[in-house]
């Protein structure tokens, strides 16, 4: 049965049942948090002692609720790839808290991943080429963006926000914010590189334009937006040079 709670998840074509990654391919995945909750209690039911120890810590049941299914549709996702169960996956996690392959799984496949989830949707991107990043944010009118941005971005980057106005200067806000967010992701570092510390494009194409640590590093990237209509930003960063870019909603049964 189809995740169909969101128009957009269903305007992404369902992935495969056993997908296939080539050297240069990056999948990404697009999925709807609202679930019904016999299938809330399947994910919970496949989840890790310690997966299960941090949904308990939410204190509203929506945050669990959005937590178990994000968790949940990342083991099904992996499985699909890794052909087991998704209660035999395994994670570690870097000095930052990003997650790899762990444990008996980690010896499976060279796989890298990474997740997001904002609002009602979750973002997956599975890819063999290297580190990767992405970022999905909910676009919202009940924050500061003029406060924010000048904690956050560069002076750049507040330089073309202030070009714009109105609905865009927010649309533009929130995909800045997201190509930032899905690059240090990438980078596996978390806030140790200030988000103030490189630039990114706010224009339709994603690019890393400048790293002020390593004039080469901006080079060593790519940065691109992923389309997840107007109520969400997204976009994903992958090291190396262009990757084919395929994009799934997750359906179970295929």
């Amino acid at each position: 049965m189809a995740f169909t709670r969101f128009s957009l998840v269903e305007s992404w074509s369902p992935g495969p049942e056993q997908p296939v990654l080539g050297a240069r391919d990056v999948h990404v995945w697009l999925v709807s948090l609202q679930q019904p909750l016999a299938r809330i209690r399947r994910f919970g039911e496949s989840l890790s002692a310690d997966e299960t120890i941090r949904a308990e810590r939410f204190h509203f049941e929506n945050d669990r609720r959005r937590f178990i299914v994000a968790r949940g549709c990342l083991r099904e996702i992996l499985a699909r790839y890794l052909r087991i169960a998704p209660v035999a996956i395994q994670f570690d996690y870097n000095d930052y808290g990003k997650p790899e392959l762990g444990g008996a799984t980690r010896g499976l496949s060279q796989l890298k991943f990474n997740l997001a989830h904002s609002g009602e949707l979750a973002i997956y991107a599975i890819t063999l080429i290297g580190d990767i990043g992405v970022d999905i944010e909910r676009v919202r009118a009940d924050i500061d963006l003029e406060e924010l941005a000048h904690s956050f971005f560069s002076a750049s980057e507040i330089a073309s926000l202030d070009l714009l106005a109105g609905g865009e200067r927010r649309q533009a806000f929130f995909h800045c914010w997201a190509r930032k967010e899905a690059f240090i992701k990438a980078k596996g570092i978390g806030l140790s590189i200030a988000l103030n510390e490189f630039d990114v494009s706010l224009a339709a194409d994603a690019e890393l334009l400048k790293t002020r640590w390593d004039e080469s590093e901006a080079r060593r990237w790519s940065l691109q937006k992923i389309d997840v209509g107007r109520d969400y930003a997204a976009a994903l960063s992958v090291k190396a040079g262009p990757s084919n870019l395929t994009q799934w909603s997750f359906a179970e049964g295929g």
